[in-house]
C-alpha cells in the first residue's frame, strides 16, 4: 500500500498571512452588509413599522377614496394613521402641530405618526379624507431625496408666485409665511396637491406619483368649502341687501319727520282760519290738509313693512350666521365642556 502524502507543515508567517486575509474578507463583507443596510435603511424601517400591521377599515377607506398610489398608500400606513375624538386629538396633536387650513390633523415628522380629527356633521363630508391626504403628502415630502425636494419646491414655489389665484390660498400661505416660515413650501406641497382642482402639467405629472385620480380629493376639499363659502356669500348679500334697506328706511323716515313738520303746521293754520271765522278758506284748506295726512299715514306703513322686511332678513341672515358657527365648531380641534 503507498503511504500517505504527507502535508507540509505552516509556518506562523504563512499562518499570519491568512489570518490577516480572513480577517480583510470578514471586514468587506461587514462593510458590504452595512452599506446595504444603509441603502435600504428606508425599507427596512418601513418593513419593520408595518410587521403585524393591518390598517383599520376606516384608514383603508380614506386611502381608496382619496384615490392613493400603492406607494402613497404605503407611506400612509407606515405613520400609522388614527382618527381621534377632540379630547384625544388635543393631546396628540398639539395646538403648535395643528394645521392652520381647512384640514384638522398633524403629520409627526420623521414617518413617527399621522392623527386625524374626526368629523360626524354629514355637511362637512369630506373634510377629513382632505385631510388624510394632506398629512399623507407631509409625510412623501420628508421622504425626497435632495435633487427631487429642490425639484417639486421650484415648481411649488413659481406656482405660488406666478399662478396661484384662489385668495383663501394665498391667505392661508401667507399665514405659514410668517408663523413657520421654515415649512412653508412643504405647506404648499399638501395645500397644492389637495386643494386646488387645477396646476400646472409639470405639477400634475410630479403628484401622479401619490394619486392615481387627483380630483377625488380635491373634490372632497370643493365640497365641504362650499359649506361655508356659500353660506359666506349669502350672509354678504343679506348684508348688502339690509344695508339698502337701512337707508331706505332712514330716508322715508327723515321724509316723514319733515311731512310732520307740514302737517304740524297746516293744522295749526287751519284751526287758526276756523278761530278767526274763516270757515271759507278753512274748507278750502281741509282737501290739502287730508291729502297730506293720507300720504304720510302711507309713508308710515311703507317704513312698518320695510322694517318687518329687515328683521325678517336679520333672523335668516343670524340663522346662517349660526350655522357658520355650528360648522366652525364641529371644525375646530378644541375640546367643549360637558355642562
Amino acid at each position: 500500500m503507498a503511504p500517505w502524502p504527507m502535508q507540509p507543515h505552516l509556518n506562523k508567517q504563512q499562518i499570519g498571512k491568512i489570518s490577516v486575509r480572513t480577517s480583510l474578507a470578514i471586514l468587506v463583507i461587514w462593510f458590504a452588509i452595512l452599506g446595504i443596510a444603509l441603502s435600504q435603511r428606508r425599507q427596512i424601517l418601513d418593513y419593520l413599522a408595518l410587521r403585524g400591521y393591518s390598517a383599520p377599515s376606516a384608514i383603508a377607506t380614506l386611502a381608496t377614496q382619496d384615490g392613493m398610489t400603492e406607494n402613497a398608500r404605503h407611506v400612509f400606513y407606515v405613520n400609522k394613521p388614527t382618527i381621534e375624538s377632540k379630547i384625544t386629538f388635543g393631546k396628540k396633536c398639539p395646538a403648535g402641530m395643528a394645521e392652520k387650513t381647512i384640514v384638522l390633523g398633524c403629520y409627526h415628522s420623521n414617518q413617527a405618526g399621522i392623527v386625524l380629527l374626526s368629523v360626524d356633521d354629514p355637511r362637512l363630508n369630506g373634510v377629513v379624507q382632505v385631510t388624510a391626504a394632506h398629512e399623507m403628502l407631509h409625510a412623501e415630502y420628508d421622504r425626497l431625496s435632495t435633487n427631487d425636494r429642490n425639484y417639486v419646491d421650484g415648481l411649488l414655489l413659481d406656482y405660488y408666485k406666478n399662478k396661484l389665484t384662489n385668495q383663501r390660498i394665498k391667505d392661508t400661505i401667507d399665514g405659514y409665511r410668517k408663523s413657520e416660515p421654515n415649512d412653508v413650501v412643504n405647506e404648499m406641497h399638501s395645500i397644492f396637491g389637495t386643494e386646488v382642482a387645477n396646476l400646472p402639467p409639470a405639477l400634475e405629472t410630479y403628484y401622479q406619483r401619490y394619486f392615481t385620480d387627483r380630483s377625488k380629493v380635491t373634490g372632497f376639499a370643493a365640497q365641504y368649502e362650499t359649506e361655508f363659502s356659500s353660506r359666506q356669500d349669502a350672509i354678504k348679500q343679506d348684508d348688502a341687501q339690509l344695508a339698502a334697506l337701512k337707508k331706505q328706511i332712514d330716508n322715508l323716515e327723515k321724509s316723514l319727520s319733515t311731512q310732520q313738520a307740514e302737517i304740524s303746521q297746516q293744522r295749526s293754520t287751519l284751526d287758526a282760519e276756523r278761530s278767526s271765522g274763516n270757515i271759507t278758506a278753512y274748507n278750502a284748506g281741509v282737501p290739502g290738509y287730508n291729502q297730506q295726512v293720507n300720504t304720510y299715514n302711507a309713508g308710515v306703513h311703507q317704513v312698518q313693512a320695510l322694517v318687518d322686511q329687515y328683521n325678517q332678513i336679520v333672523v335668516a341672515r343670524n340663522a346662517v350666521a349660526a350655522e357658520i358657527t355650528t360648522l366652525s365648531n364641529a371644525l375646530s380641534s378644541q375640546a367643549t365642556t360637558i355642562n
